[in-house]
């Protein structure tokens, strides 16, 4: 019987070095590490009563450079719309595709609008030109974007040469 006694005991086994790194020491240097990038980023500031001081230093800081004639920020400009354009495109099929653009011009002062609005049928005439040219695959994605803003700004700055355009913004882009 006594053989079966020992038998009957439960065994204790020794717990292996790769079990106690991953279940006890792994754990622990995440939590470290993660407390680390917690504190590092200062996102425990607002908690301990630091994030004032670091407001007030960055207050001092743009009071500084906007004392010294240093620009913190670009002003902008005057923003002008333009009308709406629906426009159809060239295409091999038997459906028409159509493409609704609606844009602004940033120009640098007020006084630019005049001239803006006295070329504005030239404006229009040009975008239409480029426009009509388009075929729907052309306008896919981003790049149809970035094609379609960079060809309008270049043909506008051309138009009311000398008067400076600083940007073409597309309000609405829209393919039918």
């Amino acid at each position: 019987m006594s053989d079966d006694d020992e038998n009957d005991a439960p065994v204790k086994k020794k717990v292996s070095g790769k079990k106690l790194i991953l279940f006890v020491v792994l754990p622990i240097l995440l939590l470290g590490g993660a407390a680390g990038a917690v504190f590092a980023l200062g996102l425990l500031d607002p908690l301990l009563g630091g994030g004032e001081q670091h407001a007030t230093e960055e207050t001092a800081t743009e009071d500084a450079a906007a004392t010294e004639g240093e620009a913190v920020i670009d002003p902008p400009g005057v923003f002008y719309p333009m009308d709406e354009l629906t426009v159809s495109l060239s295409g091999t099929g038997t459906r028409k595709n159509f493409l609704v653009l609606q844009v602004e011009l940033e120009l640098e002062a007020q006084t630019d609008v005049a001239r803006v609005e006295q070329m504005k049928p030239k404006i229009i005439s040009e975008f239409n030109a480029f426009l009509r040219e388009l075929r729907t695959e052309e306008l896919n994605g981003s790049a149809g974007a970035y094609l379609i803003r960079e060809e309008l700004y270049r043909r506008v700055s051309q138009v009311v040469a000398p008067t400076p355009v600083k940007d073409l913004l597309l309000v609405k882009m829209l393919v039918q």
